[in-house]
């Protein structure tokens, strides 16, 4: 569902790509508000952050992109 990419940086930017094939605008702009919103609440390391978000983002909740976020930040190597 989401996709992890980063490169080490001297201060934390993020990016959040969700594509047309999730939704239209107001699926879409609800996928990225839960995902910075999540962001926010974590505390990553510095680095610059792409955070992909697929097709299946569409029907989940805030808990299921939690889980899902943490696991790709894990699978990345940016988190422990």
């Amino acid at each position: 569902m989401l996709s992890v990419k980063w490169l080490p940086a001297p201060e934390l930017r993020v990016g959040i790509v969700v594509s047309k094939k999730v939704g239209k605008a107001v699926v879409r702009n609800r996928v990225k508000r839960r995902l910075r919103e999540i962001l926010r609440r974590l505390h990553l390391p510095k680095a610059h952050l792409l955070v992909v978000a697929g097709p299946e983002a569409r029907e989940a909740g805030y808990a299921e992109l939690f889980q899902d976020l943490i696991r790709a930040l894990r699978k990345s190597g940016l988190i422990q």
